[in-house]
């Protein structure tokens, strides 16, 4: 008799994960000419203790010696919470007994930048970089599932971001493709589910059900009024909008790459003319880029900037600077969009 169809599940998403990371790195030495010994690449995976992560740990775990991988595991304390710095060790002792080598406990100081949990989300991305770089990981594996992608499109829908900022969160992302998302076809029960057939203890952490959070709202709130009011199937669908809006931004993007030398002049210069002549979407894209290449930092750079740039081409008026953040200034001069360091 094979494992609970949960369990199935979850490995299965992380097999598919793993064979391709092994596909990349292999393919890498490849090149690299580099074939006197075996290679076992380490994927770590990220572990808060909660059921999404456990799944995805015991998955890991279970997967890896399959393959010939090497499977590890990073658990980040915020110190937001009494007592964290002991769950962050209860945490990496349960990753210990499932088999999974190295295991790092990082204690990280948490800013104020952005609200509290974007502060939290950059001092955990920034741990775990260095951590794949300390240890050489290939590759850092993240439990985010199909309901945390609908949560993300959401709020992408109530920033009024743009088609990229509801194309949600990446199956792959950061440098090198660095992270790795398994489960975000996957909904949050089916993590739970596994973790209980398997007798996983799991953490469930307060900030989750504390209304304080933006997200935490959208979840127990937003959501459930959402299908109360449209019916089931609106996870699924927000998910699906998540990829079909992926995909159109990054067409979107990979056109505004390509027009870009053609619509600036002999010395670099944005020429206004030829920009106005393009679709709206790729015009503000390649002024987003030129924004982000001048030094505005592209975290801080939104929608509402771009538009007040694009009424340089769009709606000129003789009107004067635009300020960016990153201390960049947009300006129109003799039909030429300058855009630099003020």
């Amino acid at each position: 008799m094979g494992p609970h169809p949960a369990v199935a599940a979850i490995r299965l998403a992380v097999r598919r994960v793993l064979h391709d990371i092994l596909t990349e790195a292999s393919t890498e030495r490849t090149r690299a000419r580099v074939h006197e010994r075996p290679f076992a690449p380490l994927v770590l995976v990220a572990c808060s203790g909660g059921a999404d992560s456990m799944a995805l740990a015991s998955a890991l775990a279970f997967e890896a010696p399959k393959l010939g991988i090497r499977a590890g595991g990073i658990t980040v304390d915020h110190g937001l919470q009494p007592g964290s710095d002991l769950r962050a060790e209860e945490v990496a002792l349960r990753m210990r007994e499932l088999g999974l080598a190295p295991i790092e406990s990082i204690a990280v100081s948490v800013g104020r930048d952005g609200g509290p949990e974007a502060a939290a989300r950059d001092a955990r991305y920034a741990a775990l970089d260095a951590a794949a770089e300390r240890h050489g990981a290939a590759a850092i594996l993240l439990g985010h599932t199909r309901d945390d992608q609908a949560e993300t499109v959401l709020l992408g829908l109530a920033r009024g971001s743009g088609i990229r900022s509801l194309s949600g969160m990446a199956a792959v992302s950061g440098a090198g493709g660095r992270y790795r998302r398994p489960f975000l076809h996957l909904d949050r029960h089916t993590a739970r589910k596994a973790c209980m057939e398997q007798s996983l203890p799991v953490w469930d952490d307060p900030h989750n059900t504390d209304p304080a959070y933006t997200r935490s709202r959208l979840r127990h709130e937003g959501l459930p009024a959402l299908e109360k009011a449209l019916g089931k199937g609106v996870v699924e669908a927000l998910a699906r909008t998540a990829q079909l809006s992926r995909d159109d931004a990054d067409a979107l993007d990979a056109w505004a790459s390509q027009v870009e030398t053609s619509v600036r002049d002999a010395s670099g210069l944005l020429e206004c003319a030829k920009l106005y002549a393009l679709p709206p979407a790729v015009r503000r894209r390649v002024l987003r880029r030129a924004a982000i290449e001048a030094g505005a930092p592209a975290g801080s750079l939104f929608a509402r900037h771009i538009e007040e740039v694009d009424r340089l081409i769009t709606g000129w008026r003789g009107q004067g600077a635009i300020n960016l953040p990153g201390k960049v200034v947009a300006q129109r001069q003799g039909g030429r969009l300058v855009i630099r360091q003020g």
